[in-house]
């Protein structure tokens, strides 16, 4: 089989579909029908990819994919991008299975995992999928060793599972990053927000859950003692205790007005409000 003779083939076409981009460019093509350039060079981008791909060459199958799937994302396709997308990232893995050559690679599918999963969070709000493209892009990184890059992928993964009642899987991630940022001197800080949340989704679960859980925290991370986000949960363990909806209600306020919660974290507290309301319907 004559690769060579295939691979120039996806040239030429990679070519013609450069040339249809310049022209759909140009004052004229803005005028007419610009958009219908731009399926027509994304077709070409595909087919040369396709090309590409007989003749195993799996990094340039790749980044034509990448053409084709970044134009797609200028004409609102946005499945057909998220398609392309992966088709990419599958063609960088066989172009280096071992992750060895094409350091880049790997950098390169992470993004595209990521542009899938803001499609699908954003657009076609399917947050399954979107979950499993952040985990995707994380596994990527760290096959690159970029921790924070990774971090940043998997607390969208936490923040997602924790509203999908996902409290273990968000636990486990919120916990396993508050740990490497309290080890990180500049993340250091950060590292109570990270275990505020954990504490959050284990009070969702149960209360008990929550109580041990503050307590590793503070042997952990003796700072997480003094920081508000602890004495706010101390208060809302009390308030939970007690079965006291306006105690539980006072704290939180009383921390928002000094730090804005979140939209998230607003959800998880009205979340653990009503397991305390829940429980009082239940003891009359």
């Amino acid at each position: 089989m004559d690769y060579s003779g295939k691979e120039k083939e996806a040239m030429a076409i990679m070519a013609e579909a450069d040339k249809k981009m310049k022209t759909s460019h140009s004052l004229f093509g803005s005028f007419f029908g610009s958009s219908s350039k731009v399926e027509e060079a994304c077709d070409l981008y595909v087919r040369a990819a396709n090309m590409f791909k007989m003749a195993k060459n799996w990094g340039a199958a790749g980044d034509a994919f990448c053409k084709a799937a970044q134009l797609q994302l200028q004409v609102q396709s946005k499945h057909n991008a998220a398609m392309n997308f992966l088709d990419a990232g599958n063609a960088f893995k066989k172009a280096d299975p071992q992750g060895t050559t094409h350091i880049g690679r790997f950098n390169i599918a992470a993004k595209h995992h990521i542009s899938i999963a803001e499609i699908y969070e954003s657009e076609l709000l399917d947050i399954d999928k979107a979950i499993a493209h952040y985990e995707q892009a994380a596994d990527y990184y760290k096959g690159e060793e970029s921790t924070s890059a990774a971090n940043k992928c998997l607390l969208k993964v936490a923040t997602y599972a924790a509203q999908m009642e996902q409290y273990q899987k968000a636990t486990e991630i919120f916990e396993q990053i508050g740990t490497y940022s309290m080890d990180t001197t500049l993340l250091r800080y950060g590292a109570k927000d990270h275990f505020f949340k954990a504490a959050l989704c284990h009070f969702c679960v149960d209360m008990l859950n929550c109580k041990l859980a503050v307590q590793k925290y503070e042997e952990m991370y003796p700072a997480f003692s003094d920081a508000r986000e602890c004495k706010l949960l101390k208060k809302l363990l009390d308030a939970h205790e007690e079965q006291n909806i306006d105690a539980y209600a006072d704290a939180v306020r009383e921390f928002d007005s000094i730090t804005r919660l979140d939209q998230w974290q607003t959800t998880m507290l009205l979340r653990i409000k009503k397991t305390i309301q829940d429980e009082e319907n239940d003891l009359r």
